[in-house]
């Protein structure tokens, strides 16, 4: 697919575009798509934001929040804010770091531990669904894609 000049067209009117060639607007519409099915097959009370917190924690308890953050690719503010939502909802439980009082660590209750199991084979069910239409080269295709994309975005 060829890129559009961005600078093509200056002082001309500028027509409709079409979307359907805009990465951005095909994955604004794919992430719609997985809210939906999200919602659907997984949980509609455990957002998949939280849902990336909690598998965190079940990989590696007792980590403090900027290192949560980190492994489930959220920033500051929104790991802050899931931190509280959960911490509210008894999933997950934060005490002050004895070496370091200004860092939170942050551990799943029991609760929290067995929500998450029994969230992870419904995720994968939501996956299996979300890229159904997919060949399983493809879908590998798709993986590699995004994280090439997200690769270069993040480093930023």
């Amino acid at each position: 697919m060829s890129r559009p000049d961005p600078g093509a067209g200056a002082g001309e009117p500028v027509g409709a575009e079409d979307l359907s060639r805009h990465p951005g607007h095909l994955i604004r519409r794919a992430v719609q798509a997985l809210n939906t099915i999200w919602a659907e097959e997984v949980s509609r009370t455990v957002t998949s934001p939280q849902f990336a917190v909690l598998n965190a924690l079940l990989g590696e308890p007792d980590i403090d929040q900027q290192t949560l953050g980190g492994r489930a690719a959220l920033d500051r503010s929104t790991v802050a804010e899931i931190v509280a939502r959960l911490t509210d909802r008894e999933l997950v439980r934060w005490t002050r770091d004895e070496a370091d009082g200004r860092r939170k660590v942050i551990q799943l209750t029991g609760r929290g531990e067995e929500v998450t199991r029994e969230l992870i084979p419904r995720t994968r069910r939501m996956t299996a669904r979300l890229v159904r239409a997919l060949p399983p080269e493809d879908e590998a295709e798709l993986l590699r894609l995004l994280t090439l994309l997200l690769t270069a975005h993040e480093s930023r």
